[in-house]
């Protein structure tokens, strides 16, 4: 003989109507939404602010911001030494120079400072590339290729390279190492004279609060 349990039944249909209670799934939704957002907001604020130009205390950024960030063309070159054209600025945060080709005193200064701080990111170096822009007597070939190699130099003079070149401020333009996010946007500019440890510091915080590139 089976026994009706009507408690049991009650419990059944109550736990039915619960799994189906379209508010019951709106409170589940709106959890999981309030997980994930914890997760991405930090990281999204974190990010806006210091491009914002918030800095806690102690925290200051040692370059210039160039806000807005200024998209650069997309152009593609052939580097000093190449066979093929590349793309000048994609899919890599970039330190670039742009100078005269002949390179004096002040471009390899520069150069040398973008050197060695790509080094000293030690296993995030492979996010960074090194790009120079001759602005004219290109290239001291030579030099570039014995003191740096995997530095891509582009004959910035050629007419494809105009509007690229037009992007970059122009007030000394020669004695700042420039910063560009792998979407293409110029973002900082760092005084080439300065103490190359301010350009480390600012390079490390893009790349740690940056999941592209």
């Amino acid at each position: 003989m089976v026994e009706f349990c009507g408690a049991c039944s009650d419990s059944l249909v109550l736990h039915g109507a619960a799994v189906s209670d379209p508010a019951l799934q709106t409170r589940n939704l709106r959890t999981v939404s309030a997980m994930a957002g914890l997760f991405v907001l930090p990281l999204a604020l974190s990010f806006i602010l210091y491009f914002s130009g918030w800095r806690p205390p102690g925290q200051a950024a040692h370059g210039q911001l160039i806000d807005p960030p200024r998209p650069l063309a997309a152009v593609s070159l052939v580097p000093i030494g190449g066979a093929a054209p590349v793309r000048v600025f994609a899919r890599r945060w970039t330190l670039a120079y742009v100078g005269d080709g002949s390179c004096a005193a002040q471009c390899r200064r520069a150069l040398f400072v973008i050197r060695q701080s790509r080094l000293l990111l030690n296993q995030d170096m492979q996010r960074v590339a090194r790009v120079f822009l001759a602005t004219g007597h290109c290239c001291d070939r030579e030099f570039l290729m014995r003191e740096h190699p995997g530095l891509q130099a582009f004959d910035a003079t050629l007419p494809e390279a105009q509007a690229l070149l037009a992007s970059f401020p122009t007030d000394g333009r020669e004695t700042y190492v420039f910063i560009v996010d792998p979407l293409g946007n110029l973002v900082m500019r760092e005084s080439a004279a300065a103490d190359p440890k301010g350009l480390l510091d600012d390079l490390r915080k893009l790349l740690r609060l940056s999941h592209i590139g």
